[in-house]
């Protein structure tokens, strides 16, 4: 067995704590990864406080994972000790579905298995996340990360980075397309990035006048303020495509007054309560509204090659592992621009 180091809640709403486990060692088809980064979502918060109901403890949270290949199993050939190697969401699948056959593995038939708090498929034993100093997994779920991108920075596009550029991907926005993104935080900053990367005019739609400057830094060419009745109507019917990462809850109708005929809004944001719109909204202009979830390993493979040629990361604040019950605490008051990496190398110090 392999010891490991990493932080666990205990119970639900309770603050992580260092924590000493064992890892099993990697078999034939799977690598150990001496995780170096890992990203901090707000969905690790939302689990820790079983906010959906169904988290298990003890949990070691985390899901946006970059670390060092430290040993290959025998069968092992998309890897070398010393690569460096992304893990996202998705831990293991069926294989088999009609889903993952066509590497859609997100939408398994059979449910994929997370990254963390959860069994190890066909086990009973629980599975610990990426704040650790180690991970087990077979080479089809982890990733080839670029060498040109930084690999603290790049830790959030395996969940952030996929779940926004998988939608903006799927339908084919491009060059010359005008796209709106509402909500300028954790998903929202690396979705202007994108679909600035794509060719796209993009207007970032959010309620705090204070992020128009640093949403034209992103790419943006116009800001949209949500409060200002007078904006909203002016850009009444402009977008093709228009996607709502916002958690909170929030006014969609709102939001799909702003897409043209024919066009598109698309909700990857997971408000506390139920989505309400009124169907003539969609009726009036042969809108469409949609959701995504993250993309399946060749999709975010793509993602992560996207980044490095275009030299796209998450605008982050590192912190050493240590920080970690702080950086949720300052997560739930949204106070960060606009992710936290752990430094997990810092546990071994």
């Amino acid at each position: 067995m392999i010891l490991s180091k990493g932080y666990v809640a205990d119970r639900a709403r309770a603050p992580l704590r260092e924590f000493d486990f064992e890892r099993r060692p990697a078999r034939a088809s799977e690598v150990l990864l001496e995780i170096l980064y890992c990203g901090i979502c707000h969905s690790d918060v939302a689990m820790v406080d079983n906010d959906w109901g169904f988290s298990l403890f003890p949990m070691v949270p985390g899901h946006e994972m970059i670390g060092r290949v430290t040993t290959c199993g025998a069968e092992v050939t998309k890897f070398q000790p010393g690569d460096i190697a992304a893990v996202g969401c998705m831990s293991e699948s069926c294989r088999d579905c009609s889903h993952c056959r066509v590497g859609l593995e997100q939408y398994c038939d059979h449910i994929s298995t997370p990254s963390f708090s959860t069994y190890e498929r066909g086990t009973t034993n629980l599975l610990f996340g990426g704040f650790s100093s180690s991970y087990v997994v077979d080479q089809r779920f982890a990733l080839k990360v670029p060498s040109s991108l930084d690999p603290a920075a790049a830790a959030p596009l395996l969940c952030a980075g996929i779940t926004t550029y998988s939608p903006l991907r799927h339908w084919k926005v491009g060059r010359g397309d005008r796209v709106a993104i509402a909500g300028l935080g954790g998903l929202g900053h690396l979705a202007v990035k994108f679909a600035r990367a794509m060719g796209a005019e993009v207007t970032v739609i959010t309620s705090s006048p204070g992020k128009r400057d640093d949403a034209l830094r992103l790419g943006a060419s116009d800001v949209v303020v949500s409060s200002d009745s007078a904006q909203m109507t002016a850009g009444a019917g402009s977008f093709k495509f228009l996607l709502d990462t916002i958690s909170a809850d929030h006014s969609v109708e709102a939001l799909l007054r702003l897409v043209r005929t024919d066009g598109t809004l698309c909700i990857v944001g997971v408000p506390s309560t139920p989505i309400a719109f009124s169907s003539m909204a969609l009726a009036a202009g042969r809108k469409s509204i949609c959701g995504s979830g993250m993309g399946g390993l060749p999709e975010t493979q793509e993602m992560l090659d996207f980044c490095g040629e275009h030299g796209i990361s998450a605008d982050i604040e590192l912190l050493p592992a240590q920080a970690v019950n702080d950086a949720f605490h300052r997560l739930k008051k949204h106070d960060v621009k606009y992710r936290f990496v752990l430094d997990m190398r810092s546990l071994s110090r």
